[in-house]
C-alpha cells in the first residue's frame, strides 16, 4: 500500500495562490484537530478513523512483516484523514452553496459499477484501503464524495481538474474558517488542502464514476 498508490486519487490544484493560513492552537480549541464552520473535528474522532483503517490493514495483512511495511508506507495516515474529513466538508458547503444534492440511489450506482469492474464488494473494500486508506466501512462516504464533487463541476459546467471548480472550494474554504491543529499541519486555502500536501484529491474516482454511469 505504497503511498503513491494511495494518491492516485489526488488530483493537481489548478488555482497557484498563496496560502491564507490559520492555527488552531490548544488553547483555543481544547482537543480538536480542526475546526471547520465553527464545529470541532476532535483529536479523538479523527484517532477513530485512524483506527478503522489500521484496523482493517491489520486483518488484510496479517504477516507481522509486511503489515510492518504497510504502517512504514502509510506514516502520513493521521493526516490525510484529517485532510480527507476536512476536505469532505469544504465540499459539502461548496455543494449546498450550488444547489446539489446526492441521493442515496447515486451512491449506489457508482458502488455498483465499481464492484462490476473490481470483482465484487469485498475485492473493491480491498482495493480502496490499499490504494486510499478507506475502511470499508467507509467506503459509501468515500463514494457519496465523490459524487457530490463529479455533481458540483458539472453545475459549474466544468470538471474537477479545472481552476472553477477549486474556485468553489476556495470560496467555501473561506465561508468555513478552516482552522487545523499545528500538530497536524496548516490549511491553504486557495488550494483547499493541507500546505504539505502536494495535491487535493478526487480526480480518479469521479472519473471511473463517470464511465460507470456512461
Amino acid at each position: 500500500m505504497h503511498r503513491r498508490r494511495r494518491t492516485a486519487l489526488l488530483l493537481t490544484a489548478a488555482i497557484a495562490a498563496a496560502p491564507l493560513l490559520t492555527a488552531c492552537g490548544s488553547d483555543a480549541h481544547p482537543g480538536a484537530a480542526a475546526v471547520v464552520g465553527g464545529q470541532r473535528i476532535t483529536v479523538s474522532q479523527l484517532e477513530n478513523r485512524v483506527n478503522e483503517v489500521r484496523r482493517a490493514q491489520r486483518a488484510a495483512v496479517p504477516d507481522q512483516t509486511q503489515y510492518q511495511q504497510v504502517l512504514a508506507s502509510t506514516g502520513s495516515l493521521t493526516r490525510d484523514t484529517l485532510y480527507n474529513m476536512v476536505l469532505d466538508k469544504v465540499l459539502h458547503r461548496a455543494a449546498r452553496t450550488a444547489g446539489v444534492t446526492v441521493t442515496r440511489a447515486e451512491v449506489e450506482q457508482m458502488r455498483t459499477g465499481l464492484e462490476q469492474q473490481a470483482g465484487g464488494s469485498v475485492a473493491l473494500q480491498t482495493a480502496w484501503l490499499q490504494k486510499y486508506g478507506i475502511a470499508p466501512q467507509r467506503l459509501d462516504d468515500n463514494l457519496r464524495f465523490q459524487v457530490e464533487a463529479k455533481k458540483l463541476a458539472e453545475v459549474l459546467g466544468t470538471d474537477t481538474s479545472q481552476p472553477a471548480f477549486w474556485k468553489a472550494l476556495a470560496s467555501a474554504s473561506k465561508e468555513l474558517h478552516v482552522d487545523l491543529n499545528p500538530r497536524y499541519g496548516a490549511w491553504d486555502v486557495q488550494k483547499s488542502s493541507r500546505v504539505d500536501a502536494k495535491t487535493p484529491w478526487v480526480r480518479e474516482v469521479t472519473s471511473a464514476g463517470t464511465q460507470v454511469s456512461a
